[in-house]
């Protein structure tokens, strides 16, 4: 996968799954920004998607 295609689903996966995320909104509230992200990045599956996305776009520099 190029890396233009790359950025368009990692942008097609936040507006889809992770604007309107209840949980991440929650998170946030309660306990800070930081916090909301350390979920999203270790515990939720689709920040795990993410984070495979951004490493294949490491790989690619």
């Amino acid at each position: 996968m190029n890396r233009k295609k790359i950025l368009l689903e990692v942008g097609e996966i936040l507006d889809t799954y992770c604007t309107e995320c209840l949980v991440k909104q929650t998170l946030r509230k309660d306990y800070g920004k930081t916090h909301a992200q350390s979920f999203c990045i270790s515990e939720c599956t689709v920040g795990a998607e993410i984070k495979k996305l951004g490493d294949q776009l490491v790989e690619r520099k």
